[in-house]
């Protein structure tokens, strides 16, 4: 299991590179799409492997909570239970505490919540989410974290940054043990510390003390301007060694992709184009594209025509209206898949401008091309 480098960008941090996991190459730069509970919404695994993925996201908490640690280990892992044979990174968690802050306490030694499915109550420490992730088998682990919101207090922003540092501690020997004992994964614990651009070094260069496989950076998208995202992960990647891959937590729109990697980042999650999707929303060539728009009812063409998957050779922009305005099931399944679609091959030409020296030239170009 390792990582190495392949080809950079001449003027600036962009990056090819190949991370190896217990279940395979994955070629960075890498989208991973969110299956949360083991599923991408609307889509099958075998629609992942046409699509290419080679890699996804699953939540920690959610599996813990639904289908719950018993299923998970009697089916043998996640991967079985799924029957996906790619890669998978879990997230800790650690987002949950922010976005149901209404329903956890956090301690010193952990969080204990009320699970948004029942009420019941469950506590989670930096040892039991590295406990549940062995169980769930998955590739790459995180360790548990506190993600403050933005903006945040001071008081309530130095909390998060310590006790996340002390539970990547405590999370990194219990990674160690589980080794020991013949688990195979990498492990990437999260950078935290807000957007202070000191306090997010401070961070980086205590977790690479843990001699981590990778670092996921965390706490960001969580309701801050975008320029202040670009800055503040500019400053943090310039203090990362080149030989560690990237994991940037939760961002990932088309035009996320190209800025992210431009500032050498490697690997993204975000469920911006599944949940668009939901919506009626299409990622085009162009930009975005609102299919429940009374103008394309009677528009009979592609939903992209700069777009070769199934969907836009077949379907034109009125039918996927009317299944949208009725509510059809397939409907959800087809956006889905162009959307994931378009992020694939994004994520392809953004490789081939990096392998051929024009990276900055065609981020250019790509947002050149993009209207309202």
């Amino acid at each position: 299991m390792s990582f190495e480098i392949l080809s950079k960008n001449p003027k600036g941090a962009a990056r090819l590179g190949r991370l190896l996991t217990p279940h395979g190459a994955v070629e960075t730069p890498a989208f991973m799409p969110v299956a949360t509970q083991g599923a991408v919404k609307s889509l099958s695994q075998e629609d992942l492997e046409s699509l290419g993925f080679s890699m996804i996201l699953s939540n920690s908490y959610h599996l813990y909570l639904r289908p719950g640690l018993d299923i998970l280990r009697k089916a043998g892992g996640l991967h079985r239970f799924m029957g996906y044979q790619g890669s998978v990174l879990t997230d800790s968690g650690g987002f949950q505490v922010m976005s149901l802050s209404h329903l956890r306490t956090i301690e010193d030694s952990g969080i204990t919540f009320k699970s948004h499915l029942d009420g019941s109550r469950h506590v989670f420490t930096p040892e039991s989410v590295i406990d549940i992730q062995a169980v769930i088998g998955s590739d790459c682990w995180t360790a548990l974290d506190v993600c403050p919101p933005y903006p945040c207090p001071p008081q309530e922003a130095d909390r998060a940054f310590d006790l996340t540092l002390r539970w990547a501690e405590r999370a990194s020997q219990a990674f160690r043990r589980k080794i020991e004992e013949g688990a195979k994964a990498l492990f990437f614990p999260i950078v935290q510390g807000g957007f202070d651009a000191k306090r997010r070094a401070q961070a980086a260069e205590k977790i690479l003390e843990l001699s981590p496989d990778g670092l996921a950076l965390g706490g960001f998208s969580v309701g801050e301007p975008k320029e202040l995202t670009w800055q503040i992960l500019a400053e943090t990647t310039k203090v990362l060694p080149e030989s560690k891959p990237r994991y940037l937590m939760g961002v990932g729109t088309p035009e996320d992709l190209w800025e992210a990697v431009r500032l050498g980042v490697d690997l993204m999650d975000c469920v911006w184009p599944t949940r668009v999707a939901r919506n009626g929303l299409a990622a085009t060539s162009l930009g975005r594209l609102s299919i429940e728009n009374s103008a394309f009812k009677n528009d009979h063409a592609p939903l992209d025509p700069d777009c070769s998957c199934f969907v836009c050779r077949r379907y034109s922009r009125a039918y996927l209206s009317h299944l949208f305005r009725a509510k059809e099931l397939s409907a959800y399944r087809f956006l889905t898949w162009h959307n994931l679609h378009v992020m694939k091959r994004m994520v392809e030409r953004i490789k081939s401008a990096i392998r051929e020296g024009r990276f900055d030239e065609a981020r250019r170009e790509f947002l050149a091309r993009q209207t309202p």
